[in-house]
């Protein structure tokens, strides 16, 4: 049986009294790219944090390619190959692009198949990160900035991605090149979470979807099956 890259079994989790997510399981596929849907405050960024180790599980496990990582730090996680793109990109603005990707570098994990990613090679990726190099952070545009987000995740060396909202808030010409870049490093073989909003950009580049409601798992499917089912979708998301 092939070994999840990410998984979450049982999980519950809390902000206070406020118990978020309710008995949530789901697994992500070793290089493959699960999309994460759901309404607003459906559970989707604290699926994100707990898989980062900034939230606690009060229930429940969360492994890495099958080794327990519940209790874990998140200085831990990411050594075990896990990097967050977070929602609002959460950028140093202060430090130009340059420091913004030398101080998130981390060696690759002993077990890593994929090519280290370095300076360069993000460059590589992000040709414009590269003419500004020496910029503040601050002064980047939105879609610079989410670039910067992608490319500072990366300097980790991850095995897992997991990516909250990177489309937030960016014009839809951004958006597309945003999703060329999620599609590359899939096919890099990158094992990869995707939360969004606009579930038609996820059904073109996932492989499995979940979807949450009110905190918990409501639906375990595919993209092909779930252009099929609109009132499936309405019930859940509210769209189509």
């Amino acid at each position: 049986m092939a070994t999840s890259a990410l998984r979450l079994e049982n999980v519950d989790a809390f902000y206070g009294d406020s118990h978020v997510l309710q008995n949530v399981s789901f697994e992500l596929g070793e290089a493959r790219m699960l999309g994460l849907l759901g309404r607003n405050g459906a559970g989707k960024s604290t699926c994100m944090n707990v898989g980062m180790g900034l939230l606690s599980a009060r229930r429940g496990e969360v492994s890495v390619f099958g080794e327990p990582v519940t209790k874990l730090s998140p200085e831990m996680i990411a050594a075990r190959g896990v990097a967050l793109v977070p929602q609002g990109r959460r950028i140093f603005r202060s430090l130009t692009v340059r420091e913004n990707l030398i101080v998130a570098a981390r060696k690759p994990d002993a077990g890593s198949k994929h090519a280290p990613w370095t300076i360069d090679t993000v460059f590589a990726m992000f040709p414009r990160l590269k003419e500004r190099s020496n910029q503040m952070a601050a002064h980047l545009s939105g879609g610079e900035q989410q670039m910067l987000a992608i490319g500072r995740a990366l300097m980790g060396n991850p095995r897992v991605l997991l990516m909250d909202e990177p489309s937030e808030g960016l014009a839809p010409q951004i958006v597309a090149e945003v999703m060329t870049t999620i599609r590359k490093l899939k096919e890099s073989g990158l094992s990869i979470v995707l939360v969004e909003q606009n579930p038609n950009l996820v059904f073109d580049v996932a492989d499995d979807i979940v979807i949450l409601n009110t905190g918990g798992v409501a639906v375990v499917s595919t993209p092909a099956a779930l252009r099929q089912d609109d009132a499936l979708l309405r019930q859940h998301l509210g769209v189509f």
